[in-house]
């Protein structure tokens, strides 16, 4: 069961409201709407092209949504993108590693955002890189080439970006994909003391294991949010089979029904 929340406020970090976003006439998402307080580790569950995806480059303001409304801290969209208040940690497989680039210098790109035009680090960026980098416990290898990285110190790399951004919420794309039990028990760790710091993290993860190991709560979707909430209560057998259309699935959730679940109407 996951531990409780040190920092659970009031303040909703993450506000969405009837969020439909269609891509040339095609609906990719519709009617989403949910709400993630501070200090929360949730869950984004659902298929391939059940709209999580677009649901995160909504987040990023990387698509405009026709319809509905999104908030971050409070404040609209193009307010927390100035603010550098969302960060995105991806997939490794959508990196192209060739690229000639350090540990550091990926890291450093989460400071962009706060130097001028011509991104010339300041001694606040560089202190906020070497804590990223020594709290993902890469600081040894910031000068080797992040094509020459493990998958499991990739994945870190780019989670230390996302610490220098200082962001106060975080997308993670199947952040466990092809790492090692010793950095997947890390990035746990680290993800329970960003909950305890009061930031939000939104987790798309195909793992069940997970939801149930550590998350607070859970997002079902399948173009549509079908269920969120605790995950005590809605990450039900029920609900999945919803969510996967009755795929057989690999890990079974506890039987769990209560107040604090919201299905879509």
């Amino acid at each position: 069961m996951p531990s409780a929340p040190a920092s659970r406020s009031s303040l909703e970090r993450i506000s969405v409201s009837n969020l439909c976003v269609d891509y040339h006439g095609v609906v990719a998402v519709h009617d989403v709407t949910l709400h993630l307080q501070a200090g929360t580790i949730c869950a984004l569950v659902g298929m391939n092209g059940a709209g999580k995806s677009t649901l995160f480059k909504a987040l990023m303001g990387f698509v405009r949504p026709s319809a509905g409304s999104i908030a971050i801290d409070g404040r609209r969209l193009r307010q927390a993108s100035r603010a550098r208040a969302v960060a995105y940690v991806p997939q490794t497989e959508s990196v192209d590693w060739n690229f000639p680039v350090n540990v550091y210098e990926v890291v450093m790109m989460g400071r962009y955002g706060a130097m001028n035009l011509l991104r010339i680090p300041r001694p606040a960026d560089r202190e906020a890189v070497r804590e990223a980098l020594e709290r993902v416990e890469l600081w040894p290898l910031r000068d080797r080439q992040i094509g020459a990285l493990s998958g499991g110190q990739r994945k870190r790399a780019f989670l230390a970006r996302a610490l220098a951004q200082g962001a106060s919420v975080m997308l993670l794309d199947e952040p466990f994909n092809g790492v090692d039990i010793r950095t997947e028990k890390l990035m746990i760790e680290l993800f329970e003391q960003f909950r305890r710091e009061g930031r939000t993290l939104m987790i798309s993860t195909h793992d069940l294991s997970h939801v149930t190991g550590f998350c607070d709560q859970v997002v079902l979707i399948n173009k549509t949010v079908l269920a969120y909430g605790e995950t005590s209560s809605v990450f039900t057998s029920e609900n999945l089979a919803l969510t996967f259309g009755g795929l057989r699935l690999e890990a079974e959730p506890p039987e769990a029904a209560g107040p604090d679940a919201r299905p879509a109407p």
